[in-house]
């Protein structure tokens, strides 16, 4: 469906569960089993366009399948398998075979949220919640038609309250980047409370807070006053093998940095309102540490679970989670309600 297509009332309630949300705590409806039984320890959504699916947790083992886009699978076992790869060793059994963790986003605690009435303020930081959530964009006529997919972890400013196609409440957001508005179901979204992401350790000195990325070991290690307080796996920037993005190269420069520019979001990739899946867009990349004139930060990825494997296209790939604690936890404070906050911060050293 192109963007230019619209979409009716009753088009939107022949696909209105598939599309708009696949997940509410449990596989949507329509990827449940009977019984699922005790063996399901998650669910997985496959992020790219096709993973394949094996006998055996190892890359040389024959294969049974595939799984494409967005497909959502029940995780059965955990495994990290003594045939690598080495740097993520990590893969799931399904129930055809096994599948490799990097391309798999687990979302087994999507849930539905409860509507506000009205926002408090002008807007308000909201966090998907289920799988994925297809948007829609209204033109001056009202009629709708549909924009991105929007995916678990995934933050976005939300500006508004409207009736949906669907006649429920949906949420307006805001894209930080084009300026523009779309709308998913109200209850897709979480609403983020001023105290998730109060600053942590304001009572450190700016000098004695310090990051060290290692590109060698893929691992950021956080310091305060010499003493580690958390260390995760990352994933820096994969060498451009022709020509860089806009002239900017792809591989994480190394050096000594600060964070300067903090935003909660950002749309990252070409700038394009689109509906197009495999388009390169990012809308809502959560907890952005900005610490490189050129555009090179810490932020939050929700497209990928290899951790620990160089995959991004230059800036400092962290788990979502982690990237929520650097967040609270780097200078400068983040002033809730502004699309952003600068100043000098934290240390940033990237190593070899």
């Amino acid at each position: 469906m192109s963007l230019n297509s619209p979409i009716s009332r009753r088009s939107f309630l022949k696909i209105g569960a598939l599309a708009l949300g696949a997940l509410a705590a449990a596989p949507h409806p329509s990827m449940r089993l009977a019984d699922p039984g005790p063996l399901v320890i998650g669910i997985g959504r496959v992020t790219i366009d096709r993973i394949e699916i094996y006998k055996e947790p190892n890359l040389a083992a024959g294969r049974t399948g595939k799984l494409t886009r967005d497909t959502l699978v029940e995780l059965l076992e955990e495994i990290d398998s003594p045939y690598g790869p080495l740097r993520n060793p990590h893969w799931y059994r399904i129930d055809q075979g096994y599948v490799h963790s990097a391309h798999l986003q687990r979302v087994d605690e999507a849930h539905l949220n409860p509507v506000v009435g009205q926002l408090s303020s002008g807007r308000a930081l909201g966090r998907i919640t289920v799988a994925y959530s297809n948007s829609l964009h209204a033109d001056r006529s009202g009629t709708w038609h549909p924009t991105y997919r929007l995916y678990y972890d995934s933050q976005h400013w939300v500006a508004g309250i409207r009736k949906g196609p669907d006649g429920s409440d949906w949420y307006e957001l805001k894209d930080e980047r084009l300026l523009v508005k779309y709308c998913v179901p109200g209850s897709h979204v979480q609403l983020i409370k001023l105290q998730d992401f109060m600053p942590l350790s304001p009572d450190v000195p700016l000098e004695e807070k310090r990051i060290t990325v290692s590109i060698g070991s893929q691992l950021l290690t956080a310091y305060e006053s010499g003493k580690v307080v958390n260390q995760f796996k990352i994933s820096s920037g994969l060498p451009q093998k022709n020509t860089p993005i806009n002239n900017i190269p792809t591989e994480t420069p190394l050096g000594s940095f600060h964070v300067s520019v903090k935003w909660p979001v950002r749309h990252m990739g070409d700038g394009y309102l689109t509906d197009d899946l495999s388009a390169y867009e990012l809308p809502g990349v959560p907890w952005n540490m900005f610490f490189h004139e050129s555009g090179y930060a810490l932020h939050g990825a929700y497209w990928h679970d290899n951790f620990g494997v160089r995959m991004s296209h230059g800036c400092v790939n962290v788990p979502p989670a982690q990237a929520l604690w650097l967040f609270r936890w780097t200078d400068p404070v983040y002033l809730p309600g502004n699309f952003y906050t600068q100043g000098k911060g934290t240390s940033v050293n990237i190593i070899d």
